[in-house]
């Protein structure tokens, strides 16, 4: 962000240059590619001499607004786009991975997160070792002499822990590791993991930065050097972003900060109001006084963010009935949506991981991830609490 412009404000007028039709909102350019005014200009701009937009796979006006407004808004010189957020997970890896690498990642990982280090990057000799985020003092015994990158949620999915992002970018510098920070759960309205020292910035943007369930996209920010091989890599394997979701995209980052703090002040109302009820072994949230990371949340992060997770008891029999039971809440795989969305994690999105490797990350057969909306915060607790009355034995 500029000095003297809030987030807000730099999120709703940071705009793609207006055509000579003088539009005051940014059209959608809908073109493959685009016309060269003789061989000269074509060749130097394919030269990386003079920029300008060639074919819509390397850069388009919608792609290139989305990438100025995000980097403004997390503090990064550059940008690429993705066609979804797991693309930019793994391009923010393989872009700056060779075979014999070694990666070390927290633990507390989303599922496909998880599978790309432990079914995908194996073919390609690049290999990892997990550490545990209550453990993060003795990650230096992790480290092996071709560790090249950390890859590290905060907060976790779903599992909603905090890793101290100034601890960890020290590590890093120290050890001269590349730092990648998945800042999907936070989105940079709430954190800004650049401030305190990491190299790359990943998002699904399909969740919170779209926020309203309609598009996919995924971005990866970061240091200028770092980038131009992400760009490299994107470019020629192809998993660009198409200029209608950027320009989606682009139009939901104006409305981020406002969403955000309804979100955040919803899931707060709702944590501290079922937190203590019998039927709920525990209720999670980042700034609750009662997560084990609450300090550290609260020096990272604006607001906690728009996810709960409840572990219910009776396990998973209760937690099917009681999602079974809820009458507005949306049961889907999606998250930072308008409206207010449940999933059972181990049956769903982490259902990959072992039971074992599920129980190491708190993800327990009773728990939900519930992604709090933006409806009214009573009809969200009237929902849960008939739910939970209902699917009682």
């Amino acid at each position: 962000m500029s000095e003297n412009k809030h987030f807000e404000t730099e999120a709703v007028r940071i705009n793609v240059s207006s055509s000579d039709q003088r539009e005051h909102s940014a059209p959608i350019y809908l073109s493959s590619s685009f016309v060269f005014d003789s061989a000269e200009q074509a060749r130097q701009m394919f030269a990386d001499e003079i920029p300008g937009n060639i074919y819509s796979r390397y850069a388009n006006p919608n792609t290139s607004d989305l990438i100025q407004k995000i980097c403004a808004a997390e503090g990064t010189e550059n940008g690429v786009c993705t066609a979804s957020g797991m693309a930019a997970m793994f391009g923010s890896m393989a872009a700056l991975l060779q075979q014999g690498d070694h990666i070390l990642a927290a633990r507390s990982l989303f599922g496909s997160t998880h599978q790309l280090l432990t079914r995908v990057f194996p073919k390609w000799g690049i290999s990892h070792t997990y550490g545990d985020i209550s453990d993060i003092a003795n990650w230096e015994k992790l480290l092996r002499p071709n560790t090249k990158m950390i890859f590290i949620e905060t907060p976790s999915n779903p599992g909603l822990e905090i890793i101290d992002l100034e601890y960890i970018a020290n590590f890093a510098n120290a050890h001269n590791l590349i730092l990648v920070v998945d800042n999907c759960f936070a989105t940079p309205y709430l954190q800004q993991p650049a401030k305190w020292g990491a190299h790359i910035v990943t998002h699904s943007a399909t969740k919170f930065i779209d926020g309203q369930g309609r598009v996919l996209g995924g971005l990866i920010l970061g240091k200028k050097e770092l980038i131009d091989e992400v760009q490299f890599f994107m470019r020629h394997t192809g998993p660009s972003l198409s200029p209608f979701n950027a320009w989606v995209l682009a139009k939901s980052m104006e409305t981020l900060a406002v969403r955000m703090d309804r979100h955040c002040e919803n899931a707060l109302k709702i944590a501290q109001y079922f937190e203590g009820n019998a039927e709920v072994e525990m209720v999670k949230y980042p700034f609750l006084a009662s997560h084990p990371q609450f300090q550290l949340a609260k020096k990272q992060m604006r607001h906690g963010g728009g996810i709960i997770t409840l572990t219910l008891k009776g396990g998973l029999a209760r937690a099917k009935r009681f999602i079974d039971q809820l009458q507005m809440i949306t049961v889907t795989a999606n998250l930072g949506d308008s409206r207010s969305i449940i999933t059972h994690p181990a049956s769903t999105t982490h259902s990959k991981l072992s039971e074992e490797e599920r129980e190491r990350v708190g993800i327990l057969n009773g728990l939900v991830r519930l992604s709090v909306g933006l409806e009214h915060v009573d009809d969200i607790i009237l929902d849960i609490e008939r739910a939970l009355e209902g699917s009682k034995t």
